[in-house]
């Protein structure tokens, strides 16, 4: 419950700042569509770096709570500085640095929530289904999110909307550090962290498809959420409160969506619910694009929210699987791979809305989920079987480390 807590603020953080960002580059700072390109494939590089450090950290010397603690600290005072700083080399500084340690408290909170299920009496085949409740509440801050951050926008400018998010970091750290004990690393992971370095992780044939596709259907996930506030304000006509609106239709169809694709993938294969979700990010793109008035968007996010159950919540199981005593490493393999995505999506947005208007950014999303597509289709007799969504090769769910409480793990330290 507390880790849910966690992930709701986080969320919360994200969902006030992220459709707003590229109105706060573009608008507020003044800078053009290929400079803020640039300025977010900055930060995203940085975030590579840094993330893929602290998480192969989690897993082996430090204990979660530790650098979830960092990633709490780092976010809030990030996001202070967005508050007050308009200087573009100083908000580089800010975005790399701080933002960059920040951004490891997405997959650190999905890695303890795997952790906390090996030590439980859950059954590895409803894995699946617990993982995507815990990401549905994640999305349960975006049903409410975009539309309040626009009327604290609206009242308070961005100074305000940042400073919120800059809270919500504040009070996840304080609850950290109230409810969340250190647990250090298990010593099966320490292990296979050395027997399988992160460079042996890619080289995977299987791992590799999934992770290039993945970071296809971030860089048109990227592009299309950068690109969706500014076709409805300069193409469009229309407003930031219908910007709010737009973005929260999606969340309030992603939580039944959560549950019943969880659900399902505790029954049937998750590569099949992958493939299906990338085939209607190729629909979604491609309306996208022909849309007249800001209303028609409204029923698109529905879409929307199917592709982000899946994508968002299914994947990151899937990934796990992959390397199960490594949960950290294996969930910022997820997260590495939507900020790869998302340094192509910022520089391509940047090159594209510039080049060829903003309708054509979306076409530009329709292709790389074409693509994506095409690798996932190409991998798919090289991946392995992951049945009821339990991986069938590598080691035995018994052998797992053992399932005992926090506090006998702390002690056995």
């Amino acid at each position: 419950m507390v880790l849910l807590g966690c992930n709701v603020l986080v969320g919360l953080a994200f969902a006030f700042v992220s459709p707003f960002f590229s109105m706060f580059g573009t608008i507020e700072v003044g800078m053009s569509p290929f400079a803020f390109g640039v300025f977010m494939t900055a930060l995203s590089l940085s975030a590579i770096a840094i993330s893929t450090w602290l998480a192969r950290w989690s897993d082996t010397r430090l204990s979660r709570r530790t650098v979830l603690l960092l990633g709490g600290v780092s976010g809030a005072l990030s996001y202070v500085g967005y508050a007050f700083v308009r200087d573009v080399a100083w908000l580089t500084v800010i975005g790399c640095v701080l933002g960059g340690i920040s951004s490891i408290t997405f997959s650190q909170l999905f890695a303890y929530a795997r952790d906390l299920l090996a030590r439980s009496d859950v059954s590895p085949r409803q894995v699946p289904l617990y993982m995507n409740v815990f990401r549905l509440f994640f999305s349960v801050s975006w049903t409410a999110g975009p539309a309040v951050a626009a009327w604290v926008m609206l009242h308070y400018q961005y100074r305000g909307m940042f400073l919120v998010a800059a809270l919500c970091f504040f009070f996840f750290t304080v609850i950290l550090l109230g409810f969340v004990p250190p647990v250090p690393p298990w010593a099966t992971a320490r292990e296979a962290a050395i027997q399988m370095p992160l460079r042996g992780v890619l080289i995977r044939a299987d791992i590799l498809a999934y992770f290039v596709s993945f970071a296809l259907l971030f860089a048109a996930g990227t592009m299309g959420i950068m690109n969706l506030p500014l076709l409805v304000l300069n193409v469009l006509g229309g407003t930031g409160q219908q910007v709010g609106i737009i973005y929260c239709v999606a969340p309030a169809f992603e939580i039944p969506f959560m549950l019943y694709f969880g659900l399902l993938a505790t029954k049937s294969d998750q590569a099949r619910l992958i493939w299906i979700s990338v085939v209607l990010a190729i629909v979604y793109y491609a309306l996208l694009a022909f849309v007249r008035v800001p209303w028609q968007i409204y029923p698109l996010q529905v879409l929307s929210a199917a592709i982000t159950a899946v994508v968002g919540g299914i994947a990151i199981t899937f990934f796990q699987n992959f390397l199960p005593e490594q949960p950290g490493t294996a969930t910022n393999l997820y997260s590495s791979a939507g900020r790869i995505g998302s340094t192509v999506g910022y520089l391509a947005f940047g090159a594209f809305a510039s080049a060829f208007g903003h309708r054509a950014v979306f076409w530009a999303c329709a292709a790389l989920s074409v693509l994506a597509l095409v690798v996932l289709l190409a991998g798919r007799e090289r991946r392995p079987d992951w049945g009821a969504g339990v991986r069938s090769e590598g080691p035995d769910p018994e052998s797992a480390p053992p399932r005992r409480g926090l506090s006998d793990t702390a002690c056995a330290r």
